[in-house]
């Protein structure tokens, strides 16, 4: 198998890495989180014109019909620069469940709108006080007539608040978990919305027979919303891996230009082993990202094979994001100095869609099961 990037996917990465290397450094992003908003529209726009926000929807839905590999080469540039715009939240992840269970006029009415970045999504999964990987679903769908409407408390919705459509999970009469359209402005909405420790934005979502279309055919939607969370997690890790080349790089540049008794702290082998060690957390990272991607492009959707990468690349940020603000001191501790930011948004990847010790025990659970080998 072929792990080098063809050259159209190299156009594509260092296309995005040229526009968001331009558009953030630390200050930027700073001034830009500290927003009502969060994240910078202009920005936005201009990922729409080089057709990022397209990047996975099928050319007849307004995309440009890319895959995994694509995708997984964007959001590790998102990650390298600490991004804030909402490209996972917003776009791939609700995006793509209206790509893959909505009917022909759903996507074609939505999709092209999210590609030119006039639409924004949001998926609203989540509820308060229900741990990954529980399928619970306390919101309810209830039906009269031909007409849908939804109720319940969905807690956080990444980017719920700027979000124009939501895809919203609820609990069917019949049983099974269903996924229905819900327009921003519909009655019985509310919509808190709130900055995360990472300075992204988030919201807590308050529906009260609040009308609402099924996406697609409606019925059970499980199986769809499990290889959402799948894909998602391949994305964050993608996203960490970025996060974490930059967060060594900080940390081997600012060994090398650190004094100390008159010489580069990088002159100390015990704190040059410390980066080694970094590094190679790093690869094992990278090597798990490329394995989850992969497995993906080839068309296996697999739960244990996202676990699997999932833990890895946790348990390599938690390290090598304790490592840099250990090696760089009290200023690594500064809103000012990137390195704690990068640190935060590692942390809050870690424990998005299950944490590392969630993922322990869905893999030991499926070797127990004998779903998995132990070997």
């Amino acid at each position: 198998m072929d792990f080098e990037l063809t050259d159209e996917q190299k156009l594509l990465r260092d296309t995005t890495r040229e526009l968001l290397g331009r558009s953030y450094d630390a200050e930027k992003r700073n001034a830009v989180t500290d927003t009502e908003q969060g994240w910078s529209p202009q920005v936005w726009k201009q990922l729409a014109e080089v057709g990022l926000l397209g990047l996975s929807f099928d050319e007849e839905d307004g995309g440009m019909g890319a895959g995994p590999v694509e995708v997984a080469s964007v959001m590790t540039e998102i990650g390298r620069r600490l991004a804030p715009e909402p490209v996972l939240d917003a776009v791939l992840v609700p995006g793509g469940l209206i790509a893959a269970a909505g009917s022909t006029e759903q996507r074609r009415r939505i999709l092209p709108d999210v590609s030119e970045g006039n639409l924004l999504l949001a998926f609203a999964e989540r509820e308060p006080g229900v741990r990954w990987p529980s399928t619970q679903v306390s919101t309810t769908a209830k039906k009269d007539g031909d007409a849908w409407t939804l109720t319940g408390t969905k807690n956080p919705v990444p980017h719920g608040g700027s979000a124009n459509t939501l895809v919203v999970t609820a609990a069917l009469p019949d049983g099974g978990v269903g996924l229905f359209l819900v327009d921003a402005d519909a009655s019985g909405l509310t919509r808190t919305a709130y900055a995360t420790h990472d300075g992204l934005r988030a919201a807590q979502v308050e529906l009260s027979d609040t009308p609402a279309e099924p996406l697609g055919e409606g019925g059970d939607a499980s199986s769809a919303i499990e290889s959402a969370q799948i894909r998602a997690q391949a994305a964050l890790g993608a996203e960490a891996v970025g996060a974490m080349e930059e967060a060594l790089r900080l940390t081997t540049e600012y060994l090398k230009t650190r004094k100390q008794f008159g010489v580069p702290i990088a002159k100390f082998q015990t704190l040059t082993h410390r980066a080694a060690d970094m590094y190679v957390l790093l690869e094992l990272a990278r090597s798990m990202s490329l394995y989850a991607t992969m497995s993906l492009a080839d068309g296996t959707v697999d739960p244990v094979v996202a676990s699997r990468a999932k833990l890895q690349i946790g348990r390599s940020a938690r390290t090598i994001g304790q490592e840099a603000i250990q090696m760089h001191g009290g200023i690594g501790m500064t809103a000012e100095y990137p390195v704690g930011h990068y640190v935060s948004r590692l942390t809050a990847i870690e424990h998005t869609l299950g944490g590392s010790d969630d993922h322990l025990r869905v893999l030991a659970s499926a070797t127990t099961q004998g779903a998995i080998s132990i070997i």
